[in-house]
Order: C-alpha cells, then sequence, then structure tokens
C-alpha cells in the first residue's frame, strides 16, 4: 500500500536521478522541463505548491511497509470554481515495484484526494498514446479517453500522440 506526502526539497535528488534521459523527462513532465532536471526547476515547480489554496499539490509516494519513496504525482490546474483539476507528473520510480499494480493504487490516492477531500467533479491528465501500461492502469482508476491529440508534442526529429483522459465525481462515486 502507498501514500502520498507533500514533495518536499529534501526529494529533489532522488526524483532528479530517476529521471534518465530527455524523452522520460518530456514523457514525466511535459514541456516545462528541459534535460536534465536540477534542482531550480524543481524549486520553480514546488513554488506556490502545498498551500491551502494553491493551484497544485505535489506528491512523493510512500511505500507504508517500508517507508520509502518510491514515486512521484501531482495535481495540478485546480480549479475550485469549475471543480476540476488534472493529474500529471506521475511516476513509479523505483524500478522494484514496476509492475505490482503501484501505479493504480497511486491513481486511487490522488483521485480520492481531487473528489473526496477537494470535493472536484472532473479530474483530467494526458497521457502518449504508446504508454499503453499507463493507459490501463487509468482506465482501470476509471479515466475515459476523450480523444486524441496527434503529433502534439515534439522529441528530437519526431512527434507524439497524446490521449486526452478524465473522470467525473459520479464515476467515481460508482467505482468506490
Amino acid at each position: 500500500m502507498v501514500e502520498l506526502k507533500f514533495f518536499e526539497r529534501a526529494n529533489f535528488q532522488q526524483l532528479i536521478n530517476w529521471i534518465e534521459t530527455p524523452e522520460f523527462l518530456l514523457q514525466w513532465g511535459g514541456p516545462k522541463f528541459s534535460f536534465p532536471l536540477d534542482e531550480a526547476q524543481l524549486e520553480s515547480y514546488l513554488k506556490n505548491a502545498n498551500d491551502k489554496d494553491s493551484e497544485v499539490l505535489i506528491y512523493s509516494v510512500v511505500e507504508k511497509e517500508t517507508d520509502s519513496i518510491i514515486g512521484h504525482i501531482s495535481l495540478g490546474k485546480i480549479d475550485r470554481t469549475n471543480k476540476s483539476a488534472r493529474v500529471g507528473k506521475v511516476l513509479v520510480g523505483d524500478k522494484s515495484v514496476r509492475g505490482k499494480g503501484i501505479g493504480q493504487q497511486i491513481m486511487t490516492e490522488i483521485l480520492k484526494i481531487a473528489f473526496d477531500e477537494l470535493g472536484l467533479h472532473r479530474v483530467s491528465l494526458g497521457v502518449f498514446d504508446f504508454n499503453s501500461s499507463a493507459i490501463a492502469c487509468y482506465e482501470k482508476a476509471g479515466f475515459k479517453k476523450e480523444g486524441l491529440l496527434r503529433d502534439s508534442r515534439r522529441i528530437g526529429n519526431e512527434y507524439w500522440s497524446l490521449w486526452e483522459m478524465s473522470v467525473l465525481e459520479n464515476e467515481w462515486d460508482r467505482i468506490q
């Protein structure tokens, strides 16, 4: 089982170590980060986060049994007026726990925060179309594909397409 704890400066180096290539950085962090990831970028990312009225909540994923940090996730673009937010920066960083359902647990925990604590109505995310394991994980958590943004990100000389997905509070309630 996992729990989410606020991401802190003490966790910067571990996250930096997990991001080993420009391609992986784009998948994890989108176009707002540049390779190599560094502390200055993470300071900027953490600025104005994790306060009561913040538009972004950033978490480390902690394995309860070992109290080890094994991943990362954020809930951003929190819009309290329209009751929506966007999941991002999803990462099971510890390779030894990948493929064991940790991603599903992480998604459940972030959706509990979004729907049960913040009272949101809609949570969205974007995932590259080739990331079939992540897509399957998100669908198990209740997300539905809304549309494909074709060739929406450029990496080197190629373009990657991105699925937009979302889950609504009534869908979450049914799953729970």
